[in-house]
This record gives structure tokens, sequence and C-alpha cells, in this order.
């Protein structure tokens, strides 16, 4: 009987934890992704898979990117392609990320932007439009895309001339 009560017990913890941390991630994660749904900010969409290697080194650097860059209108969102998320729901457990994350397991997404490796990358300008695109990631690769969002943040686009 002790046994039984120390297993529901148990149980309850375990269920009141992963209650407690899908409610903290679950308002950054969903399944689609639509950039009107971000129009006005600068976007780094990311591309990652849960096999990737370098994808999943990506993700410290990317929540580094949210939070310097977030205040002047960045948003990062983290697309992953696995056709099964249960490796990729593991993985973002363990990460923590803090920034955006959306899924595509069936590659729609994917194809539109015409993925060419893994990860890749793209910096869309305010009005949702592509206006870098990187495929890959590498330590050394850091600088010259954190050059690239802040070009996207200082770019004025026509539309904001105009008010």
């Amino acid at each position: 009987m002790q046994a039984l009560k120390f297993r529901s017990a148990l149980f309850s913890m375990v269920a009141m934890t992963l209650v407690a941390s899908a409610a903290s991630a679950g308002d950054r994660i969903s399944e689609v992704f639509d950039p009107a749904e971000f129009r006005g900010q600068v976007v780094y969409l990311d591309f990652w898979a849960s096999w990737c290697t370098p994808c999943k080194a990506s993700f410290p650097w990317m929540t580094t990117l949210q939070h310097r860059f977030g205040p002047d209108g960045l948003a990062v969102v983290a697309v992953n392609v696995d056709s099964d998320s249960h490796a990729a729901h593991q993985f973002l457990e363990r990460a923590a990320p803090g920034f955006e994350v959306r899924f595509d397991p069936d590659g729609k997404l994917a194809e539109q932007y015409g993925l060419k490796g893994m990860p890749s990358s793209y910096i869309l300008g305010r009005n949702g439009q592509v206006l870098f695109s990187h495929t890959g990631f590498r330590e050394s690769d850091k600088a010259e895309l954190e050059s690239q969002v802040r070009q996207a943040l200082n770019t004025v686009q026509v539309s904001e001339l105009s008010q």
C-alpha cells in the first residue's frame, strides 16, 4: 500500500512539473509560422533538425541574439523540420530556448524558403521580405550574421517613410 501511495505521489509531482514546463514553454512553441504575425519586426528565421549537430549548437547563440536585439525589434524564430517531433521536443526540454519555436513536419515552409542545407537561416526585414540567407552554422559565422541583423534593424522600410 505504501508503495502505491509513493508511486501516486511521484506521478502527481511529475505531472505537475510537465504541466508547468509546458505552460512556460507553450507561449513560445507552436505549429505554424506566418511572417505576417511578425510584421514590423526583423525576423531571424532558422530551420533546424534534431539530428543536426550545428543546428543544436546554434541554440545558445540564438538565445543571446534574441536577448541582445529583441528590444530593438528582432524576433528569433526556429523552425524544426523533423517529420517526427519527439526528438525535437526532447532537445527543446534540455535547451530551453529563449525564442519562438515552430514546427514544419511536412517540409512545406522549408520548401517555400528553398532550403539548401542544415541549418539554414533567413533574415527577414520588417516587411517580411528575405534580406539575407545563410546555410550552416560555425562560430566564425556569428560576427557576419550579427552584422546582417544590425543592418536589417537599421533599415527603414519605404512604408515607414510615408507615415
